[in-house]
């Protein structure tokens, strides 16, 4: 009862500090809410950045490993483009040596016999030393019948000239002398020739018509000028007349054509083919071990000359009945569940508390 007396006293005092802190948890109600908002706002924030932190770090990490994995596989494929590309060199160079041979060997054997050409040659050079042998020969005969030529038109001067000594009936000459068996070779050809004729003296020649100087009679008449400075009339320059009379020949594209410009062009476009061409025609082995087998043309004569495409020849796909019974294939790097803890709530350090 004393207890309650004195609760009963105190009831005012009670009233006023309830009255009291109650005015002062009023007053600081707004910095406090203000305060409680700030907090949160941290740490919600806190919490945020931790789980976008964790989701940048799973991104590039998902993002390194399909970029790795990409770049592998686009540097297998291009290895294995450069080793297609570097076989194919090879082949085409290989073919090249193969068909270098082969042509030589055929040329040589067929087309430009080694040993027929010597022989032939050999036969050339001994038909040519008859042929010069026989061609000197004929020249020394041609200077031997120039010379007697020139020897008889010699003695047939002289026997002219000495036609005065031939031999009469009633008076013998003196190359046909009456002690001799047989006249003389002189006395023979002035029988044949002629004597010369005797030349009259050469006439005195008249002299020409002098025709008197009238320059000096005329040096004190002055002459006129010319009435005209250019010649009357339609006439062209003298330059121009010149240059059309010897102007080049302007010979039309029928004119300058050949005839046979199209067979030339066909020939031409042959010849090129022929050499830019890798192989013309199927080889066909020509030794015993090999004579039943078929020849297996190049990717050049067999292909339209384009890449073979993938899977065609010498890969797994050929044969998928193999790959029934084995196991699927597994990747390298496990499944990340990243996106399945979203909410929850993490550290600072970006683990779950």
């Amino acid at each position: 009862m004393a207890r309650l007396e004195k609760l009963y006293k105190q009831v005012d005092n009670i009233k006023e500090q309830y009255f009291i802190r109650n005015r002062i948890a009023e007053e600081n109600r707004q910095k406090e809410n203000e305060a409680a908002v700030r907090i949160q706002s941290w740490f919600r924030g806190c919490q945020v950045r931790a789980f976008l932190s964790h989701l940048h770090k799973n991104a590039a990490l998902i993002q390194k490993t399909w970029r790795g994995f990409t770049a592998r596989a686009l540097f297998r494929q291009r290895v294995k483009t450069a080793y297609f590309i570097m076989k194919m060199n090879f082949y085409n160079k290989m073919a090249v040596k193969i068909q270098q041979r082969w042509r030589g060997y055929y040329v040589r054997k067929y087309v430009h016999n080694y040993y027929a050409r010597k022989r032939y040659l050999e036969r050339l050079t001994t038909k040519n030393e008859h042929i010069r042998r026989d061609v000197e020969e004929f020249a020394e005969l041609q200077r031997r019948e120039r010379e007697r030529i020139t020897l008889e038109k010699e003695k047939n001067i002289q026997a002219q000239r000495l036609h005065f000594l031939l031999s009469t009936k009633q008076c013998p000459g003196v190359f046909n002398s009456p002690f001799r068996a047989e006249p003389d070779e002189m006395e023979l050809r002035l029988r044949k020739v002629k004597p010369l004729l005797v030349r009259s003296a050469p006439k005195e020649r008249k002299t020409p018509y002098i025709t008197p100087d009238l320059s000096n009679l005329m040096q004190n008449w002055e002459r006129l000028p010319p009435i005209h400075k250019k010649p009357q009339g339609p006439f062209r320059p003298a330059l121009d007349v010149q240059q059309q009379r010897h102007r080049p020949l302007e010979p039309s594209l029928h004119v300058a054509t050949s005839i046979t410009a199209l067979e030339e062009a066909r020939e031409e476009l042959k010849q090129q083919e022929r050499r830019t061409c890798v192989i013309d025609q199927t080889f066909l082995p020509f030794s015993n071990t090999s004579r039943n087998k078929r020849y297996e043309g190049m990717m050049h004569t067999s292909t339209p000359f384009e890449q073979v495409a993938y899977g065609t020849k010498h890969f797994r796909e050929e044969h998928k009945e193999y790959l029934k019974g084995k196991k699927p294939f597994k990747t390298v790097f496990t499944t990340c569940h990243i996106f399945d803890k979203f909410g929850r709530l993490y550290s600072n350090a970006g683990n779950i508390v």
